[in-house]
Protein backbone atom coordinates (compact mmCIF):
# COMPACT_ATOMS: atom_id res chain seq x y z
CA UNK A 1 0.00 0.00 0.00
CA UNK A 2 1.37 3.66 -0.67
CA UNK A 3 2.33 5.55 2.17
CA UNK A 4 -0.68 7.87 2.92
CA UNK A 5 0.80 11.49 2.50
CA UNK A 6 0.70 10.20 -1.64
CA UNK A 7 -3.42 9.42 -0.97
CA UNK A 8 -5.11 12.49 -3.02
CA UNK A 9 -7.71 11.54 -0.32
CA UNK A 10 -5.92 12.26 2.45
CA UNK A 11 -4.26 15.26 1.31
CA UNK A 12 -7.95 17.11 0.46
CA UNK A 13 -8.57 15.88 4.30
CA UNK A 14 -5.57 17.59 5.47
CA UNK A 15 -6.48 20.70 4.25
CA UNK A 16 -9.71 20.60 5.63
CA UNK A 17 -7.93 20.93 8.85
CA UNK A 18 -6.34 24.22 8.35
CA UNK A 19 -9.71 25.54 6.71
CA UNK A 20 -11.41 24.35 9.50
CA UNK A 21 -9.67 26.79 11.97
CA UNK A 22 -9.74 29.40 9.10
CA UNK A 23 -13.67 29.54 9.27
CA UNK A 24 -14.17 28.68 13.03
CA UNK A 25 -12.24 31.95 14.22
CA UNK A 26 -15.15 34.13 12.87
CA UNK A 27 -17.39 32.06 15.09
CA UNK A 28 -18.09 34.12 18.24
CA UNK A 29 -16.12 33.35 21.18
CA UNK A 30 -19.11 31.64 22.89
CA UNK A 31 -18.60 28.90 20.76
CA UNK A 32 -14.87 28.26 21.63
CA UNK A 33 -16.30 24.86 23.48
CA UNK A 34 -19.01 24.29 21.17
CA UNK A 35 -19.19 24.04 17.44
CA UNK A 36 -15.88 25.39 17.21
CA UNK A 37 -13.99 22.66 18.52
CA UNK A 38 -16.37 20.18 16.85
CA UNK A 39 -15.31 21.50 13.69
CA UNK A 40 -11.94 21.08 14.06
CA UNK A 41 -11.99 18.01 15.91
CA UNK A 42 -14.14 16.57 12.95
CA UNK A 43 -11.76 18.20 10.19
CA UNK A 44 -8.46 16.93 12.16
CA UNK A 45 -10.50 13.19 12.48
CA UNK A 46 -11.07 12.82 8.73
CA UNK A 47 -7.66 12.89 7.79
CA UNK A 48 -6.36 11.28 10.35
CA UNK A 49 -8.27 7.90 10.60
CA UNK A 50 -7.40 7.98 6.39
CA UNK A 51 -4.05 7.90 7.72
CA UNK A 52 -4.20 4.94 10.78
CA UNK A 53 -5.96 2.94 7.84
CA UNK A 54 -3.07 3.12 5.93
CA UNK A 55 -1.02 1.87 8.78
CA UNK A 56 -3.31 -1.21 9.91
CA UNK A 57 -2.54 -4.93 7.70
CA UNK A 58 -4.98 -5.67 5.27
CA UNK A 59 -7.50 -3.96 3.10
CA UNK A 60 -10.70 -4.76 5.94
CA UNK A 61 -8.66 -2.71 8.30
CA UNK A 62 -7.78 0.06 5.81
CA UNK A 63 -11.41 -0.16 4.30
CA UNK A 64 -13.01 -0.11 8.20
CA UNK A 65 -10.77 3.53 8.82
CA UNK A 66 -12.35 4.70 5.74
CA UNK A 67 -15.60 4.46 6.59
CA UNK A 68 -14.72 5.89 10.22
CA UNK A 69 -13.03 9.11 8.20
CA UNK A 70 -16.52 9.26 5.93
CA UNK A 71 -18.89 9.32 9.24
CA UNK A 72 -15.92 12.12 10.30
CA UNK A 73 -16.74 13.60 7.28
CA UNK A 74 -20.48 13.63 7.46
CA UNK A 75 -20.08 15.09 10.71
CA UNK A 76 -18.14 17.89 9.94
CA UNK A 77 -20.51 18.48 7.29
CA UNK A 78 -23.40 19.49 10.07
CA UNK A 79 -21.70 21.13 12.66
CA UNK A 80 -20.38 23.16 9.56
CA UNK A 81 -23.68 23.58 8.32
CA UNK A 82 -24.99 25.05 11.58
CA UNK A 83 -22.20 26.72 12.39
CA UNK A 84 -22.52 28.55 9.13
CA UNK A 85 -26.33 28.94 8.89
CA UNK A 86 -25.92 30.19 12.70
CA UNK A 87 -23.43 32.96 12.75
Amino acid sequence: MKGFRDLLVWQKAHSLTPASYRVTDAFPKAETYGLTIQIRRCAASVAANIAEGCGKRGNGEFQRFLNIACGSASELETFYWLGTSLF
